[in-house]
């Protein structure tokens, strides 16, 4: 049982989450900037929404991520309250496997709910990943979200090709890494997202076929609007081709996408240049 301190320290983090969840809502409704990117991509993909019921997507996709931020600024805390995650699926025990017998294995996700709950939730069951992570041009940005996602399990690689090595070893050597897939990439392959063509990178697909490691799905879904998740790990991706292999992955996403539509960030122009 949680002593009173614990509660209490819970209780404090959920106000200051739920304050930058709000301040990131009111961005997305009032800021003419904002609110028409999110416009933009919510009507490609749900072309017969009412305006007000877009308004009201977009406002709590703005609490869903300004909470998942805040979790990610202060993600040592955030793994302390591990009575929080409530986990399952197939693809844990998948990954216990392959952990015990020294295999990589490769974790897809998106921007959805709250990401980093899926490597909490390997750490609370004797397990650690690694991530992949796009470095971003605000720099105090980048410097607070590098130093919170390293406390969820290393090695963080960036994207490119000194990235790439390092994550090949990290594979090879028997490592877990964990990549979100939903960006675009400019030189990705046309595949059907939330039933639209969209820029997809092939590689943790051909890694995982290449390599002969499990390439799983998992997300983090934030229940009702709280610091509390459920944490999916889903059957691994069964080994066919590396464009066969992402195309399942992305309906597994684009399932999550319109079961929870507010828990995925849309601001990613997901669609353009396809």
């Amino acid at each position: 049982m949680w002593s009173a301190l614990t509660v209490f320290k819970w209780r404090a983090f959920d106000i200051r989450s739920r304050a930058l969840g709000t301040t990131f809502s009111v961005v997305i409704r009032w800021f003419p900037i904002a609110r028409r990117r999110f416009d933009r991509e919510a009507k490609k993909a749900f072309p017969n929404m009412k305006r007000k019921a877009r308004n009201n997507l977009g406002r709590e996709m703005g609490r869903n991520m300004g909470r998942t931020l805040f979790e990610i600024y202060h993600l040592s805390e955030f793994h302390t309250f591990t009575q929080k995650f409530k986990v399952s699926g197939p693809g844990l025990d998948a990954l216990k496997d392959a952990y015990a017998t020294g295999k990589g294995a490769i974790i897809v996700s998106g921007h959805f709910g709250q990401w980093e709950a899926i490597r909490a939730a390997l750490k609370i069951n004797g397990l650690e990943s690694g991530a992949v992570y796009r470095p971003n041009t605000n720099r105090h940005y980048q410097r607070r979200l590098l130093a919170g996602i390293k406390e969820g399990g290393l090695p963080i690689l960036e994207t490119g090709k000194k990235g790439t090595r390092a994550l090949v070893k990290h594979l090879r050597d028997g490592g877990i890494m964990s990549i979100l897939l939903d960006e675009k990439v400019s030189e990705g392959t046309r595949i059907p997202f939330l039933g639209l063509d969209a820029l997809t990178s092939l590689s943790a697909a051909q890694l995982a076929l290449k390599y002969n490691i499990p390439m799983i799905p998992a997300y983090g879904i934030r229940i009702d609007d709280k610091n509390e998740f459920k944490v999916e790990f889903e059957e691994p991706i069964p080994h066919t081709d590396s464009l066969t292999m992402t195309r399942n992955f992305n309906d597994s996403l684009s399932k999550r996408i319109i079961s929870n539509p507010e828990q995925w960030y849309w601001m990613l122009r997901r669609w353009d240049g396809a």
